[in-house]
């Protein structure tokens, strides 16, 4: 039978509506995991025909050996993907592995690491400068290469966490920050870049030999600018006709250098003073809302037309909607167990809601965020404005209360 595997997968969001979008498109469905408690839930789990759990996903030959087991049973390989970090490049190796199409692997290993992208991109317009501290010299003389460059992010190079990106306003921060690093156990290299002000978005591409499609330019708005949570996104973003071509220009070059064939990316940007800054590059959709939201607003089901590569098919990206849409995400205030969460029902029924999530359990530990892993749920709303929209979903959300119990 027609097997797609998958790496890695949440319970819910854009990896998980992946694996969905396989079983409707007739496909048997294997899921590696490294989640124990997905075992103990399978009932939930209802797309996923087959569940494998390893405690180390990265053990390569224990995957390829339940791979041959797969194949001796009958089951016929027809792609190995995944559309979580760090498993993307990783899926890629194993395809190449078992002799089945490989989605640029090279090309994916210098995406998910944010020091070879710099790298690699150095050159163009939309670069940031940047350095990188190895530890080879003091951090006093790497530090006095920024001083008329502040403010600054300081990054790891492989977490995609925004928890680990973080804003430095000054000499004494950077220097306190890169030698707390340094004093790590695992000491890894530190990037440091400059900060751009300017508004933010989030683009999503399909690339298929070797040519760009931008599926969808959403503008992202943040709840504080120190830990970079986005609570807020706008579909379609508002653009000039210049400025959509130039984005258009500047992600093709920068597919280009970096030389992926095939595969599915999504770009953070920066608009400043007129020109196109590169924040961020990842090679898979975004997680969360992101393929509903693009679906709500077009019609298209990202997810299933990134499968179609993975496969070597031709992707569809005909869009059959044109709605605005706005998503609007849920944090708390205070730290606390969960006792309820009241007001779903009343969100749902306001004008122009789609979708109302919320994610944690009671008991659960609720803390105000860090991260853009303590967001607790979202709203989805369409409006005939972006305006409205965005109004719509912020009404809703309102309606929703977490009951919370200090500690």
């Amino acid at each position: 039978m027609k097997t797609i595997i998958f790496i890695g997968c949440n319970k819910s969001g854009s990896s998980r509506e992946g694996v969905t979008s396989a079983m409707e498109m007739g496909y048997y469905t294997v899921l590696f995991t490294d989640r124990k408690y997905f075992l103990r839930e399978s009932e939930e789990l209802s797309d996923i025909h087959l569940m494998i759990y390893m405690k180390d996903l990265f053990k390569k030959e224990e995957i390829l050996k339940e791979i041959r087991k797969l194949t001796c049973k009958g089951n016929k390989i027809e792609a190995i993907i995944s559309f979580i970090d760090p498993f993307v490049s990783y899926a890629a190796t194993l395809s190449n592995e078992v002799g089945i199409m490989s989605c640029s692997m090279s090309a994916l290993s210098i995406i998910e690491n944010k020091i070879k992208f710099r790298t690699v991109l150095k050159n163009l317009s939309s670069a940031l400068f940047y350095s990188v501290y190895t530890g080879e010299e003091s951090v006093e003389v790497f530090a006095n290469q920024f001083v008329d460059h502040f403010p600054l992010v300081v990054k790891p190079p492989i977490s995609n966490g925004s928890k680990d990106v973080i804003f430095v306003n000054s000499m004494g921060e950077l220097k306190r920050l890169i030698k707390n690093r340094q004093n790590e156990e695992n000491f890894l290299p530190v990037l440091v870049e400059e900060y751009i002000e300017g508004r933010q978005f989030l683009v999503e591409t399909i690339i298929y030999e070797r040519t760009i499609s931008i599926i969808a330019v959403i503008e992202q708005e943040f709840l504080n600018k120190n830990h970079f949570i986005i609570t807020g996104y706008r579909l379609p973003a508002e653009l000039s006709n210049k400025l959509t071509e130039q984005l258009a220009i500047i992600l093709s070059e920068i597919i280009k250098k970096i030389g992926l064939v095939n595969g599915s990316c999504h770009f953070e940007l920066r608009l400043s003073h007129g020109e196109w800054k590169l924040i961020e590059i990842n090679p898979r959709i975004s997680g969360g809302a992101m393929n509903k939201m693009i679906h709500y607003a077009t019609g298209i089901n990202l997810v299933k037309e990134i499968l179609k590569v993975s496969l070597g098919e031709r992707p569809t990206l005909e869009k059959t909607k044109n709605h605005f849409i706005y998503t609007h995400y849920l944090t708390v205030e205070r730290r606390g167990h969960l006792l309820k969460i009241e007001g779903k029902d009343k969100a749902c029924q306001h004008s122009g809601v789609r979708e109302v999530l919320l994610k944690p359990r009671k008991g659960s530990i609720l803390t105000p965020p860090k991260s853009m892993g303590d967001r607790y749920g979202y709203v989805i709303a369409s409006g005939h404005s972006s305006e409205e929209a965005k109004k719509n979903a912020i009404q809703a959300s309102k309606e929703i209360k977490f009951y919370l119990e200090p500690f």
